[in-house]
C-alpha cells in the first residue's frame, strides 16, 4: 500500500527521490518522509499529509548521493510525523522504509523491549530496524538477513547504514519491489512509475530475494545468500502516460483514455474479419483442455471482482462453461473445492493484490490450472500464474479504477469468444459479427465521453444527496455494483448496487423523494422488466437517472434524467454503460470538493491484507 523509493547515484539524489515519491503518492498519502546520507549523518524530514510538504527541505540534501523516501498508507499507528517513515535504530546507525505488514511485530516488540530497546513509534516497521540493530555483529547485510528470518508477514524494505554510505539494501517478501538499472545509478521502488524518468531497464525482485545496490553495480541473492541472476526487462511506458496531459485529474484523463486503452488491448489479438482471437499469453492452455473444461473459478477484489462477474456472464453465455466468481479475500480462508480439472483465473490491475495473489497460490497448491489477467508486465501475479492476458491499459494513477476495468472486461470477452469457438458453441459468422462490434467499441466509448458536460449538469442536482441506489439486470448488474462503488470511493456518498428485481425484496423501503436511483436500462431482452422497476420507483417519489440506449425516447416519460449510450450487442453493453457512471461519480466528487485521484483511506494497489 505504501510507496517506497531509494536511490544511489553519482549525481545528487534528493530531487529525484521527491519526484519519484510524487509518482508513488497514489499508493499512500497519510504521511511522507525522506532521509539521505551526507557527511556521515542522516538528514531526515517527515511530515503528515502529502509529499509536497517535503519540498521545502529538499535543498538540504544537496550533495547527497544515497537516500530513500516513503509515502505512507497507515496500518499500525495513526498518521503522524513520528509514525511516518523512515524509521531509525536507537543507536542511529540503521534506517528503514517499509511497505507491508509484520504480523508478529507485537511479539518481536516485546522481545526487544525486554532487551532494553525503547520504541518511539506505534508502527510495526520500527520493529524491523530495531531488530536489525539488535542482530548486528560485523556485517549490516548479515544483520538484515538475520532480522528478516524472524519476521512473519509481508515486506518490501530498503535499508541504509550510516557507516556504509555507498550501499543500499533492498528486500522483498510478499510486497512488490523493482530495481531500476541506470547509468552510474540504481533505484529501488515499489513500482516502475517512480523510476521510468531515469531508466527503462528494470529488474523485478522475487519473493525471498535481496538486492545490494552500489555505485559500481548490484547483486541479487536469496535470503540464504545464493546468487540470483536476473535479466533486465525493458519498460515501454512514456512519462506523458503518467502525467495529467491537460486534464484536471488523472481519473478524468483515464476515463477519456479508455478508447485508446481498449485499442491497445485488442491490438494483434482479434481479427474482425473471421472472429478469430489469438491470446498468446495463454498458449499453455491447450485446445483439448479448453474443450473438456467443465468449470472456471474467477477470483478478484473490488473493481476487478466486478469485471469477473461480467466475465461470468459472457463466458457462460458464449462458451457454455460453468463459471464461479469468488472474492479473493474469502477464497483464501475457506477450504475451497478446486482441483486439477478446474481453471482458476485471477484478475488484478497491479498484479500485486495480496488477497488475489494468495487465492492464486491456494488454487495452485490444490492442483488447479491458473492464469492471470493484469495490467503490469512482470508483476507477481503475472510471474506466478505463468500464463494469462496483459490488458495493456497503460499506467493508471487514479485510485478509482476506470480504464483498467474496461480493459479487463474486454479481456473477458475476447477469452469467451476464443473458448466458444474452440468448444463449438459459436459459429465463425457469429464470432465475426461479435468481433466487429467489439473492435468498434472504442469509438462508441468516445461518443459517451463527449457527454461529460451534460453529465456534469445532472451531477450538480445530486451532489448533496447522502444516498444512491444503482440497479441493473443481467450483465448490467455488475455495472450497477461498479457505479455504486465509484461513487462511494471518490465522493464518500453511500451507494449500493442491486439486481433490479431485488429492489422489491428490501431496498424499495429506502425509496423516497431524497433517494436518487440510477437505472441501467439498455434496450435488451429485459427492457420491459426494467421499465416496470422504474415505475415502482417513481410511484414512491424516487428520482430516476437512466442510462439508456440511443433512440429510446419512450424512456424519457418515466425518468427525471436520461443519459444515452450507443446501442451495442447486449454482452458488450457493460463497456459503454459504465462510462457515464464513471463520469457521474467524478463530477459529483469534484462538486463536493473531494480529492478525486487520492480518496481518503484508499490506496491504488492493496498489497497488504
Amino acid at each position: 500500500m505504501c510507496g517506497i523509493i531509494g536511490m544511489i547515484s553519482t549525481r545528487e539524489v534528493g530531487p529525484s527521490l521527491l519526484e519519484g515519491l510524487k509518482n508513488l503518492e497514489y499508493r499512500g498519502y497519510d504521511s511522507a518522509g525522506f532521509t539521505v546520507l551526507l557527511d556521515g549523518r542522516f538528514i531526515t524530514h517527515k511530515d503528515v499529509g502529502r509529499v509536497a510538504n517535503l519540498e521545502p527541505y529538499i535543498a538540504e540534501t544537496a550533495g547527497a548521493h544515497i537516500g530513500m523516501a516513503h509515502t505512507r498508507w497507515a496500518t499500525h499507528g495513526a498518521p503522524s510525523a513520528v509514525n511516518a517513515h523512515p524509521h531509525f535504530s536507537n543507536d542511529g546507525r540503521f534506517a528503514v522504509v517499509h511497505n507491508g505488514i509484520i504480523e508478529n511485530y507485537a511479539v518481536l516488540r516485546e522481545y526487544l523491549e525486554n532487551h532494553g530497546v525503547a520504541f518511539k513509534s506505534e508502527t510495526d516497521t520500527e520493529v524491523i530496524v530495531q531488530l536489525i540493530a539488535h542482530e548486528f555483529r560485523n556485517s549490516a547485510l548479515q544483520a538484515v538477513r538475520d532480522a528478516i528470518a524472524r519476521l512473519d508477514g509481508t515486506f518490501g524494505l530498503l535499508v541504509m547504514d550510516v557507516n556504509d554510505p555507498y550501499r543500499l539494501i533492498a528486500v522483498r517478501q510478499g510486497s512488490p519491489l523493482v530495481i531500476g538499472v541506470g547509468e552510474n545509478e540504481y533505484i529501488a521502488a515499489s513500482d516502475v512509475s517512480a523510476l521510468i524518468s531515469h531508466t527503462r531497464q528494470v529488474i523485478y525482485l522475487e519473493d525471498g530475494e535481496i538486492a545490494e545496490l552500489t555505485l559500481t553495480g548490484y547483486r541479487t541473492s536469496t535470503f540464504s545468500d545464493v546468487t540470483v541472476i536476473h535479466s533486465p526487462t525493458q519498460i515501454d511506458w512514456e512519462m506523458e502516460q503518467i502525467e495529467k496531459g491537460g486534464f484536471d485529474h488523472f481519473m478524468l484523463k483515464e476515463i477519456f483514455e479508455q478508447p485508446d486503452a481498449l485499442r491497445n488491448t485488442f491490438a494483434g489479438r482479434i481479427r474482425a474479419e473471421d472472429g478469430s482471437v489469438k491470446l498468446g499469453g495463454i498458449a499453455g492452455l491447450d485446445d483439448e483442455f479448453i474443450r473438456n473444461l467443465k468449470r472456471v473459478v474467477i477470483s478478484a477484489c473490488g473493481t476487478a471482482w466486478h469485471a469477473g462477474l461480467i466475465g461470468e456472464y459472457v463466458i457462460e453465455e458464449l462458451a457454455r462453461l460453468n463459471v464461479e466468481v469468488e472474492y479473493a479475500s474469502e477464497f483464501r480462508y475457506r477450504n475451497p473445492v478446486i482441483g486439477p480439472s478446474d481453471l482458476m483465473m485471477v484478475i488484478s490491475q497491479s498484479g500485486e493484490t495480496a488477497d488475489t495473489l494468495a487465492a492464486l497460490r491456494e488454487a495452485k497448491t490444490r492442483g488447479a490450472r491458473v492464469m492471470g489477467v493484469c495490467n503490469v508486465v512482470g508483476s507477481t501475479i503475472a510471474r506466478e500464474a505463468g500464463m494469462g492476458i496483459y490488458t495493456h491499459a497503460g499506467p493508471e494513477i487514479g485510485v478509482a479504477s476506470t480504464k483498467a476495468f474496461t480493459t479487463q472486461i474486454a479481456a473477458m470477452i475476447m477469452l469467451a469468444i476464443q473458448w466458444a469457438r474452440l468448444r463449438g458453441n459459436l459459429s465463425q459468422q457469429e464470432a465475426a459479427d461479435l468481433a466487429r462490434q467489439l473492435v468498434a467499441i472504442p469509438d462508441r466509448i468516445a461518443e459517451v465521453c463527449e457527454q461529460s458536460a451534460y453529465i456534469k449538469t445532472i451531477a450538480e442536482q445530486y451532489s448533496e444527496n447522502r444516498n444512491f441506489l444503482y440497479l441493473g439486470r443481467g450483465e448490467s448488474f455488475p455495472i450497477a455494483l461498479e457505479g455504486a462503488l465509484k461513487l462511494k470511493e471518490i465522493s464518500y456518498i453511500h451507494a449500493e448496487g442491486y439486481p433490479a428485481a431485488e429492489m422489491k425484496h428490501g431496498p424499495i423501503a429506502l425509496v423516497d423523494e431524497n433517494m436518487p436511483v440510477v437505472v441501467l436500462a439498455s434496450h435488451d431482452g429485459v427492457y420491459e422488466k426494467i421499465i416496470s422497476n422504474i415505475q415502482e420507483i417513481r410511484a414512491r417519489k424516487g428520482r430516476v437517472i437512466a442510462v439508456a440506449s440511443a433512440g429510446d425516447t419512450e424512456i424519457e416519460k418515466h425518468c427525471n434524467h436520461v443519459i444515452y449510450v450507443p446501442q451495442v450487442h447486449p454482452l458488450l453493453s457493460p463497456l459503454v454503460t459504465v462510462v457515464p457512471l464513471q463520469l457521474l461519480a467524478y463530477h459529483i466528487a469534484v462538486l463536493r470538493g473531494c480529492d478525486v485521484d487520492k480518496p481518503r483511506n484508499l490506496a491504488k494497489s492493496v498489497t497488504v491484507e
